[in-house]
């Protein structure tokens, strides 16, 4: 062994504490966020289903095979359908939450997982196991360095997702320590996504999921194969953390230090609104603003405390926020979004047609916004929001957001992600009947053969 190098290294201890976990053994609760990840992730498949990013999606494939892309009579190969069905998972940015990172779980790992089990391992206890195990270890990592990552300019979700990926799909497939190693160390080398799509609203964002969940299936199959990748991966001179976060210098111990013992997956956090994650609990406050009676026209200024780390995804350039050039550049917009909550009593799917952010009365609304940085807002450790707006008489009133609806402070329900679904697909063009037998379908999903027929149309 190289001097300087670990004994045992972050990639193999956590490889070790993976083989160890068995369906059966997983928490009541961690199932069932499971379940819930599940169900909410096939629903957002089938709203996207007919959106020009996944007809794209779906055209830019040359890989047909056995496996199902949600919402699409076409199949495809393994890695295929988790890259469209990803891709459409993630497209409205309606997908779930962890808030400590941010990353976004069930669009990487559910695609990815199904897709794998789909082709190579068709029993439900697998892809229950393989979507906890990658959920997990995804989650975790963007704990080691917070906030690094999307400050070097690249997005957690496609760096971390290609890592938890193909650590589900290796232990969905029962691939042995040293194969998880390596599939880790390879799926290292196909981590990658930058965030300029912040600039003009451009679609790279939507295919991160999608391309992390292919990814983590093509590394796990590589390993399995024999391929090697480097067992340091992660704390390496010149492994993932180095490359995407610019230190090695981390709590590794946050994402190996209790790995199986407690799930931080229980945590995580349903939307309410289909947009960034950070702009929902500002929503919030729009909306109570204005069931108070007060008009848009009666509001001369708003001021919004805000983390400084959000800043650059959410408030600037503020004049392009304010006026945002396309209906996904809105998703990241806060002073739009904020304004169209106030004035619509919500935020929903249709406030991001080329109509919608073309509303006058809205951008009359949000060209009034503005921020101030609060050096002690708890992000991202928690996600609150806070207003302050001045009317025209000379009256200021305020309203504050703690926490994240949907989050561990105030979870959707069962019944909530059912009926979020139920919405998602009609928005597709699906039947309620469609609807209703997908739901059965995934109810017993986890604890039989998997057979994703009905989910081709």
């Amino acid at each position: 062994m190289p001097s300087g190098l670990p004994t045992v290294s972050v990639a193999e201890t956590l490889a070790e504490k993976i083989v160890a976990l068995r369906p059966g053994a997983l928490p009541a609760a961690t199932r069932r966020k499971c379940e819930d990840l599940l169900i909410d992730v096939v629903g957002l498949c089938v709203t996207a289903r007919n959106q020009d990013y996944v007809e794209s999606a779906l055209a830019g494939c040359d890989d047909d095979g056995p496996c199902t892309a949600i919402g699409h009579r076409r199949t495809l190969n393994a890695a295929g359908a988790a890259f469209v069905n990803g891709t459409a998972a993630h497209g409205e940015d309606f997908d779930d939450t962890f808030e400590g990172g941010p990353v976004h779980a069930g669009a990487v790992i559910v695609p990815a997982v199904l897709a794998a089990c789909e082709r190579h391992n068709p029993e439900g206890q697998a892809a229950l196991i393989g979507i906890a195990v990658g959920t997990e270890v995804l989650c975790r990592l963007s704990l080691v360095v917070p906030k690094a990552v999307h400050k070097a300019g690249f997005h957690p979700t496609a760096i971390f997702g290609a890592m938890g990926a193909a650590a589900g799909v290796g232990a969905a497939l029962g691939l042995n320590a040293r194969q998880i190693v390596d599939a880790l160390g390879i799926a290292g080398s196909m981590a990658g996504g930058i965030i300029e799509y912040l600039a003009e609203g451009a679609w790279t964002k939507r295919l991160h999921a999608g391309w992390a969940a292919q990814s983590g299936i093509r590394a796990a199959l590589l390993a399995r194969g024999g391929f090697v990748g480097p067992r340091t991966v992660f704390e390496g001179v010149h492994g993932l953390f180095h490359g995407f976060a610019h230190t090695t210098d981390g709590d590794y111990a946050a994402l190996i230090g209790d790995f199986g013992a407690r799930w931080v997956t229980d945590m995580l956090a349903f939307k309410p609104y289909p947009c960034g994650t950070m702009a929902q609990p500002f929503i919030d406050c729009a909306r109570r603003l204005a069931a108070r009676g007060i008009k848009p026209e009666e509001v001369a200024e708003v001021v919004c405390e805000v983390a400084e780390a959000t800043v650059h995804r959410l408030w600037e350039p503020l004049a392009d926020k304010q006026r945002p050039p396309n209906g996904y550049a809105a998703k990241f917009a806060v002073p739009y979004l904020l304004a169209a909550g106030f004035v619509h009593g919500g935020v929903g799917l249709g406030a991001f047609t080329e109509d919608a952010i073309r509303d006058q009365r809205v951008l009359a609304l949000a060209a009034k916004v503005k921020y101030v940085i609060d050096p002690d807002n708890p992000y991202p450790n928690n996600y609150t929001g806070h207003i302050r707006a001045t009317l025209t008489d000379g009256s200021v009133v305020e309203d504050r957001q703690p926490h994240l609806r949907g989050g561990a402070q105030e979870p959707l329900t069962r019944q909530d992600v059912t009926d979020k679904f139920v919405l998602n697909v009609k928005h597709g063009g699906w039947s309620a009947a469609q609807g209703d037998a997908v739901l059965e379908l995934m109810a017993r999903l986890f604890d039989g053969r998997i057979d994703l027929g009905l989910l081709r149309h």
